[in-house]
């Protein structure tokens, strides 16, 4: 806990994945809610299949999930959602011509269900 991942579509050529990660751990990190930077699991998936929409606009997309276990107040998580879109928005390409939606989305982990072992 907590687990980040950066989905993006394939036409954003140039998508810089370990500099984006980078930032990210370091802003999330930051955030008094973090008591461990080890906890922080963070990745990239890119998408080569994908729709948006439905006009034939070039669109491409970035979305990314904090995944955190429950108990955080509202304010803590908008502090999140802040953190990392502020990430995205300094990194994220911008091609001539293509529309880059992004998002970012916080999902509570249910805490007593949740498993995690250092091995």
């Amino acid at each position: 806990m907590p687990h980040l991942t950066i989905e993006y579509s394939a036409n954003l050529a140039g998508f810089p994945e370990a500099q984006v990660l980078t930032a990210l751990n370091q802003a999330v990190t930051a955030s008094p809610e973090i008591a461990d930077e080890a906890d922080l699991k963070s990745r990239c998936v890119v998408h080569g299949s994908y729709a948006i929409g439905t006009a034939p606009q070039e669109r491409a997309f970035v979305h990314a999930q904090l995944r955190l276990l429950s108990g955080r107040t509202p304010e803590a998580k908008q502090d999140f959602s802040e953190r990392i879109a502020a990430v995205l928005r300094r990194l994220v390409p911008r091609p001539a011509g293509v529309l880059v939606q992004l998002s970012v989305e916080i999902v509570d982990m249910d805490r007593p269900s949740y498993t995690k072992e250092r091995l």
